[in-house]
């Protein structure tokens, strides 16, 4: 893969220590939670890395592998290597990843901390010190559900670790590092950061020790210098040590700072280490924090920290969190780390460094920054990508079937699910229509991306997917049985979305009230007689001039726009607290309104994957929004709506205008309508539920393996 003079620096090799990578792209350690029921590398884990592998990624981490598993394990299905029993399916590993020219580290791991499933098995947790737990909002953002998985796992106990227990996990960590020898693994990577063991000895705010491991940051280094030289003094002088370790401790006060952070690089690379992950860690008990440290929602966050060690020491740097290629290529050439690792981009796409090499950056398949990936964490589930429906099934996916013939397929709907399905039925080799009833793809994915603009990315790429697999697009065109009988269709795809009528709110028919399609409409410009009875003759004027002149075509521009001017008044009262009413808040407070949300709802967020939630739930409150959650007797009235809250007290709060952002309901109509007239129907998207992005896009795939078996 010769690399292209974009990325010249990014897709050049790079060596650590011994190792030689044939370039600067790293799959970054993530707990996937894909392992067997016992900790064993199987199938699962082994197809998901040789798919990044033969994506062509230099250097792959293995998620978190419990050294002394199960003790210290954080994850159900989390990978372990704390036995011999582990090798065969560690090579299994290597021996895939190598057939592709990837390279392959382990990372050794143990929870201390954070070891959930050691409360879940009733077991201590360990540690440096008793923590001191601080109060904060992270619970407030979990649904129902979410806090009754929570609730399972227990109340932690701890064990303070002994002089005799430090030693016992320090032999563990080189035990572990001899297995990973042994397998034929190419590094390791010892886990010093996020909490667990050896980033709780780092830590001032945890370790609250007076013994040689406590106290001074050389002495809160000890621990993990140790773990460094009994892994060294295990696999010996020239295979690959690389360490994991936070720069600082975002929001944990008297936690780890950069200034900690450059001693123990320092220290690391005395004592052997080959190159340092620079990463973050956060307070655990602020709910926004969590997509502020190792897992970023601001572009770049860690690059100055990573910048910063760098000049601390000769060892290579590795550095990550949200960095765009373009970005990267220019750091790296001037120095200021070594290796970027990725890890949702490459959820989202496995094969970006292989494209990259190709001229074919449009064609990456982009990360939306949904958070679905890292919130399954919390829920204790496998990891799974909103955008890449195949991210952790790739095992099965070697037996998906493929078409045995080539048909004629119709798709209605231009939504997410829509152009996802056509794309891929076109690249398997069938003749396809697609039919939209408006005039532009996109439908409730184009007015997600006004309202969250990482969206937008994933717009973007459908509608240039569809279009280079030469699907036959037919805008403007409202699909009957007829208009498809004349297509003479072996099947039909209908991805025509939800219902969106609204709820039986008294006071829902005056003219100030706006449901979510119609501030869709309005947004984007489309007329709809709903629209006309509720706007003002110079809104409607406005949005027909954009629409004519292809202005509200443009997500940037009518979110630049809409900074200056809006058809509002200053107070707006948003009915439903889920997803759409939630992003509809921020944008609307972020121009400038008197924005509150009210809903029967016991807790905000429903549609929002947690870790995502948690951070909009705080940007709200930052904003100064009402929030009002189990509100009873919603009543909308001229200029105000008027509800009681979950005390019984009674509220009135000012609106000028109105949005219902609830009601959504899956519509078949459609779907029955033409069964009924004898054509093969394949139903998917929020028609058969509302499943947002991420339904959308595993009902085509799986619609698609529909049809090519058969079914």
């Amino acid at each position: 893969m010769p690399p292209t003079s974009s990325y010249e620096t990014l897709l050049s090799p790079g060596r650590i220590g011994s190792l030689e990578i044939r370039n600067r792209i790293v799959v970054t350690a993530m707990g996937a939670n894909f392992s067997e029921d016992d900790g064993q590398w199987g199938d699962r884990v082994l197809a998901y890395h040789e798919e990044q592998a033969r994506g062509g990624v230099g250097l792959i981490i293995s998620g978190a592998c419990g050294v002394m598993y199960p003790v210290g394990q954080v994850q159900r299905w989390q990978l372990a290597i704390s036995d011999d029993i582990f090798i065969e399916g560690i090579a299994r590993a290597a021996e895939a990843v190598h057939r592709h020219g990837a390279k392959l580290a382990v990372q050794l791991h143990q929870g201390g901390l954070n070891a959930v499933d050691d409360t879940v098995a009733g077991r201590p947790q360990w540690c440096p010190s008793v923590p001191k737990w601080e109060h904060g909002d992270f619970l407030e953002g979990h649904l129902p559900h979410e806090l009754e998985i929570m609730m399972k796992s227990g109340v932690p106990s701890f064990k303070v670790l002994e002089k005799e227990d430090i030693d016992e996990l320090v032999r563990a960590f080189a035990a572990g590092a001899g297995r990973a020898k042994a397998a034929g693994v190419d590094a390791v990577e010892v886990h010093g950061g996020h909490g667990y063991v050896p980033s709780s000895f780092l830590s001032p705010k945890t370790n609250q020790r007076t013994d040689e491991y406590g106290g001074s940051v050389e002495n809160r280094s000890r621990l993990l210098l140790e773990i460094v030289r009994a892994v060294r003094a295990e696999v010996g002088p020239d295979y690959p040590i690389i360490v994991k370790i936070d720069s600082r401790e975002v929001g944990k006060v008297g936690g780890i700072e950069i200034e900690h952070a450059k001693v123990t690089a320092r220290l690391l690379e005395e004592a052997g280490a080959d190159a340092i992950t620079v990463s973050a860690y956060h307070e655990m008990s602020q709910g926004k924090l969590h997509s502020e440290s190792n897992i970023p929602h601001i572009p770049n966050t860690n690059l100055p920290a990573a910048e910063a060690i760098k000049r601390e020491v000769s060892v290579p740097i590795i550095a990550s969190g949200r960095v765009e290629p373009e970005h990267a290529d220019g750091e790296i050439r001037a120095g200021r780390f070594d290796f970027l690792a990725m890890g949702r981009k490459l959820l989202a796409d496995p094969h970006l460094p292989r494209k990259l090499a190709e001229g074919r950056r449009a064609e990456v398949r982009p990360c939306v920054y949904c958070y679905t990936c890292v919130s399954a964490i919390y829920t204790r589930e496998s990891t799974r990508c909103a955008v890449n429906p195949e991210c952790g099934l790739e095992y099965t996916r070697v037996r998906a079937p493929r078409a045995q013939a080539k048909k004629r397929v119709a798709v209605v709907g231009g939504g997410p699910g829509g152009m996802e399905a056509a794309r891929r039925l076109a690249l398997d080799g069938h003749q396809v229509t697609l039919i939209e009833k408006s005039d532009r793809l996109g439908g409730t994915l184009r007015f997600a991306s006004l309202a969250y603009p990482a969206n937008e990315p994933l717009l973007d790429w459908l509608s240039a997917q569809v279009e280079a697999a030469g699907v036959d697009v037919r805008l403007g065109t409202r699909a009957t049985a007829d208009v498809l009988k004349g297509l003479a269709p072996d099947d039909v795809v209908v991805a025509t979305g939800a219902l969106r009528s609204l709820p039986d709110i008294p006071g829902a028919q005056h003219a100030h009230v706006l449901s979510g399609d119609d501030m869709r409409d309005l947004m984007l410009g489309a007329n709809s007689p709903a629209l006309q009875q509720k706007t003002s003759l110079v809104t409607r004027l406005a949005t027909r001039v954009g629409a004519a002149t292809g202005l509200t075509a443009n997500l940037g521009f009518v979110r630049s726009a809409t900074r200056s001017w809006m058809p509002f008044g200053k107070d707006i009262a948003i009915v439903g607290g889920e997803l759409v009413g939630l992003e509809l808040a921020e944008f609307l407070a972020e121009r400038g309104r008197n924005v509150t949300v009210i809903d029967d709802v016991p807790r905000f967020g429903s549609g929002i994957t947690l870790v995502r939630r948690l951070r909009l739930l705080a940007e709200l409150r930052e904003h100064g929004l009402g929030l009002h959650p189990s509100a009873k007797d919603i009543r909308i009235e001229p200029g105000r709506v008027s509800f009681t809250d979950a005390d019984g007290e009674a509220h009135a709060v000012a609106a000028d205008q109105v949005i219902v952002a609830k009601g959504t309901t899956g519509d078949s109509t459609q779907a029955e309508a033409f069964r009924s007239a004898g054509l093969r129907v394949h139903e998917i998207g929020d028609g058969t539920g509302i499943g947002y992005i991420e339904g959308a896009m595993r009902d085509a795939m799986e619609a698609v393996d529909s049809i090519n078996a058969g079914v």
